[in-house]
């Protein structure tokens, strides 16, 4: 170490080059790392549903369920698994150990899938077999609402949503409460008995017409090329005129025996928003995109497209995580400037400006250098890394002031400042090193907490190692030959100064450090009765929290800023049923003082309870739809838990209505 400090000071011009590059490759990686809230961790559970119209929760779970639990219960790796039966669709959550992995899982439960599927009804749907992944649930959801037609909504959804996949940082914007266009076919059946046809006949007719018949190829000599003969029907024309039976005069067509019209297959769900019809637009991003340039991309898109649209449409965003992100970097940025103001503050009241700018640039120096650490790990930015980092702040700068202060010390005993600063990073070496390992053995173990939660948490003593690591490398290397060039002695009176000697007698120094010196000294004089008082007071304190009944929690009660209400109910309803009980629970809480905004969905597009991948936890059973509420927490004057508060007393007054509240931090 004592060459590398001596090399580093007589090379100062090419390590200051260093430095400078260092902190300028380190702000690039921080402007182009991506940005997320959530680390993008392997989430081990699998999702199995198996659709079968009309069939009933209880033979659901007895037709479709249990044959899947006798199959899977060899797989390799599996933890537990739950099962359960809803209204038409039979349900599975699988729970993997975390350690598995999870693409293999996923094959492994297909292929149980299949043996299972001897067993089930011949109307049984295909199985949907889904593994959970943090990166698909969607980054910010965009309402359109208003009053137009149900097509005019569609067509602009439609339009929207192809402008927003183009973007390469976005893999998918959903659409959810679309209608399926499809062609009704009415059959008249006095004009059926005219032309003596059977509606067997006509089924026969329009499913053999509809699809594209192959004939083979021709061989020109030159080469080969496939010959089809098209059959598809692709407009309401086709449909119109398609031959139904020739007779001897003319050929019967479709148009001749039944009313063809455009319109939607029936509802199964609808969405709205603040009360009126609403198409969602779920925007997710692309595995390691950055959220904020993609909130900005999907912002400038609808401001764009909305010249075009009617007056009475409209589009607002909710659920967007890029602001939660733009707040914690931005309470970062302020935790550096803050933390730079105070420790120069600091430094200048006890070593001097110059010592104080010193340790000042090892500040935001450290950081940009461990952003280039993170993005050669190929890390992003997410919560865990900003928490590391805020953590960070405070102890990042111990190196730096120690090794500052020696120098200071040794240039009041007479030496010059390089010599003084290439002393400090030679002596100083193993205890800045031995009191950083000491900060890192605190966070060590989330390393080894093996574990979803572990391996959530594993990111912050990675960012503290990444952090640390470059404030050893400022205070041991780089700090050294800034303070060889623009070091000074220290200011201050001769007592001050002949104190601050190895040889002088620290009794001597006044102010502030002479009479820390004088405590010390008068507590050293009696180590048994202050040891006694230090471990007394360890004592007293873990028995105070025993005793107080404390409680303990995994993650804060923060205030919350969204709340799911899942909507229950219990019997065959029908879509519209279902819309009107979710509607009557949002026009009961629509007025409440605190809640912006609430965007609704029924039927299939509110899930029948179990497994949400919209950002809720687990969906209770029998749920026939939930209202997602934004909260108006940011202004600071309404309280989050209050208005949740409100909103469960005003739902208990529906007549019968079921409910349960989700908060959403």
């Amino acid at each position: 170490m004592t060459s590398i400090v001596d090399g580093a000071i007589g090379r100062a011009r090419m390590v200051l080059a260093i430095l400078i590059c260092a902190v300028i490759a380190g702000t690039v990686t921080y402007v182009k790392l991506p940005k997320e809230a959530d680390p993008d961790i392997p989430i081990p559970f699998v999702v199995i549903t198996v659709p079968l119209a009309g069939v009933t929760p209880e033979d659901a779970e007895r037709l479709l369920v249990r044959p899947i639990e006798q199959e899977i219960q060899s797989i390799e790796g599996l933890k537990t698994f739950n099962g359960y039966g809803s209204e038409g669709a039979g349900t599975l959550l699988l729970e993997f150990e975390i350690d598995v992995d999870v693409d293999q899982a996923v094959l492994d439960v297909k292929d149980k899938v299949d043996l299972a599927k001897r067993f089930f009804p011949q109307d049984a749907r295909e199985p949907v077999i889904q593994e959970f992944n943090a990166s698909q649930f969607p980054v910010m959801v965009v309402n359109l609402y208003g009053e137009a037609p149900v097509r005019g909504l569609n067509d602009i959804a439609e339009k929207l949503q192809d402008k927003l996949e183009r973007n390469a940082g976005i893999l998918e914007a959903r659409i959810q409460g679309q209608r399926e266009d499809v062609l009704e076919i009415v059959i008249d059946p006095a004009m059926l008995e005219t032309y003596n046809i059977s509606y067997q006949e006509i089924y026969n007719i329009v499913s053999s017409n509809n699809q594209l018949v192959p004939a083979g190829e021709i061989d020109t000599g030159d080469g080969s090329f496939a010959v089809k003969v098209p059959g598809l029907i692709r407009t309401a024309e086709d449909a119109l005129n398609l031959p139904i039976k020739r007779t001897e005069n003319a050929v019967v067509t479709l148009q001749d025996v039944a009313e063809i019209r455009r319109t939607y297959k029936d509802a199964t769900g609808y969405a709205t928003f603040n009360g009126k019809p609403a198409m969602l637009i779920e925007v997710v991003k692309r595995s390691g995109a950055n959220v904020l340039d993609t909130a900005n991309f999907v912002r400038d898109t609808i401001a764009e497209e909305q010249k075009t649209w009617p007056a009475t449409v409209r589009a607002t965003i909710t659920s967007d995580t890029s602001e939660q992100i733009g707040n914690q970097l931005g309470q970062l940025q302020s935790s550096i400037v803050t933390a730079v103001l105070l420790v120069m503050i600091i430094v200048v009241a006890a070593l001097g400006w110059r010592s104080a700018l010193l340790v000042g640039i090892s500040i935001p120096a450290s950081f940009v250098m461990a952003f280039l650490l993170l993005g050669t790990f190929g890390f992003t930015i997410n919560m865990m890394v900003m928490f590391g980092m805020v953590i960070a702040v405070g102890i990042l700068v111990d190196g730096a002031i120690v090794v500052t202060e020696y120098a200071d010390r040794k240039m009041a005993e007479g030496l010059e400042r390089k010599d003084a600063y290439a002393m400090a990073g030679k002596r100083m070496f193993w205890p800045v090193v031995s009191s950083t390992l000491t900060t890192l053995a605190a966070f060590v173990p989330f390393l080894f907490w093996n574990s979803m939660p572990g391996k959530f948490m594993a990111y912050l003593p990675l960012t503290l190692i990444c952090v640390l690591t470059a404030s050893l490398v400022m205070a041991l290397i780089f700090l050294p030959v800034l303070g060889s060039v623009m070091g000074a002695r220290p200011e201050g009176t001769d007592a001050d100064l002949a104190a601050l000697a190895a040889d002088a007698d620290p009794e001597q120094a006044t102010g502030w450090l002479g009479t820390y010196v004088r405590l010390v000294k008068s507590l050293i004089a009696r180590p048994w009765m202050v040891s006694g008082v230090a471990i007394g007071s360890v004592i007293l304190i873990f028995m105070w929290f025993g005793s107080s009944g404390h409680r303990s929690e995994f993650f804060l009660d923060i205030e919350p800023e969204q709340a799911f209400v899942f909507v229950q109910a219990q019997g065959a309803l029908s879509a519209e049923e279902e819309k009107e009980l979710v509607q009557r629970a949002e026009r009961a809480i629509a007025d409440i003082d605190g809640v912006e905004s609430i965007s609704s969905r029924s039927g299939s597009s509110g899930g029948s309870g179990g497994v949400s991948f919209d950002g809720a936890n687990d969906q209770p059973l029998d749920t026939i739809g939930r209202l997602l509420l934004d909260l108006a927490t940011a202004d600071g004057t309404h309280d989050g838990r209050k208005t949740l508060e409100a909103v469960r007393a005003r739902l208990l007054q529906v007549p019968g209505l079921k409910f349960q509240i989700q908060a959403r931090e």
